[in-house]
């Protein structure tokens, strides 16, 4: 079987149901077809199926988390839209299209970011499948990701004294647990939440698993960066030497941050053990990231 196709499988659950709540919370029309231009059409949709394989992992019905994981995908495609701004990183290409603001406007990419995070913490707070003690809870815990989600952008984007007194590879390591591996892992600890009888010793390990593969996510995305052409990435690829930026491939080298992946990789599997085979869709997702090539 192919594996990918078998991981993704709830694929088009979560894309209809992205779609559902565009159409159902967003006015005007012109800011509603900005957002879906963002958000639908594109985008691997790593976190809502993180999200769903991690609630199966420990016991749980990954259709529980549908609107959960589509509001991480709100998130991550809001902070897409903003970073891609001229005033941070001034991409004109993303999923190989191009960028929102491209497309509809400056303006209107800024308006569209701000309602996509909004309407992220709507959807979890009405999320009818989850109890109203742990949908408080989830809200919490997306709010958490994304603060440091936006931290790690602060550091990694304009610097800070916080960070200058550490070695670089634990200043990178810092910067990329929270811009990228914050909300990944959120989307692994959120969706075993959505599972209302997961033994504790099976959410830890969902949580551990969570922290490698936000990593292993941003080391694979610092080679690809150096290694991918642009036709294949869907963006634009060379742009972290281009803003001086530090990064696994200038810290440790391309062979290094190879090596650096794979051993987090490594790690990442190594978690899921206990949980046996309903972790495969985890354990096929973490491959699929150490092997993807944009």
């Amino acid at each position: 079987m192919d594996k990918r196709a078998d991981v993704f499988a709830p694929l088009a659950q979560v894309d209809q149901r992205i779609t559902d709540l565009l159409e159902k919370v967003l006015e005007p029309g012109s800011l509603r077809e900005a957002c879906i231009y963002a958000v639908v059409g594109g985008g691997k949709r790593v976190r809502p199926m993180l999200c769903w394989h991690a609630c199966v992992a420990v016991g749980g019905d990954g259709s529980r988390t549908l609107d959960v994981g589509a509001a991480l995908e709100l998130i991550h495609a809001f902070s897409l839209v903003h970073d891609d701004l001229p005033a941070l990183d001034d991409d004109d290409l993303r999923r190989g299209k191009p960028t929102l603001h491209r497309y509809a406007g400056e303006a209107m990419a800024i308006l569209a970011g701000d309602a996509l995070l909004s309407a992220a913490f709507g959807v979890v707070t009405d999320a009818p499948m989850i109890p109203a003690a742990t949908r408080l809870m989830l809200v919490r815990r997306l709010a958490a990701a994304t603060c440091s989600m936006v931290q790690g952008q602060v550091h990694d984007t304009l610097g800070g004294m916080e960070l200058e007194s550490l070695e670089p590879r634990a200043r990178l390591e810092t910067i990329h647990r929270a811009k990228t591996g914050a909300l990944i892992h959120a989307a692994c600890v959120m969706g075993a939440a959505c599972a209302p009888e997961a033994l504790p010793a099976s959410v830890d390990a969902v949580d551990e698993y969570g922290r490698a593969v936000g990593l292993l996510f941003q080391i694979v995305d610092d080679i690809l960066d150096v290694e991918q052409p642009e036709s294949v990435a869907g963006k634009r690829t060379g742009k972290d030497a281009e803003a001086g930026k530090v990064t696994y491939p200038v810290v440790l080298g391309l062979a290094g941050a190879k090596a650096a992946a794979a051993a987090t990789l490594e790690s990442a599997l190594g978690c899921l053990k206990i949980l046996g085979p309903r972790a495969e869709g985890l354990a096929d997702l973490a491959n699929l990231i150490a092997r993807r090539t944009h």
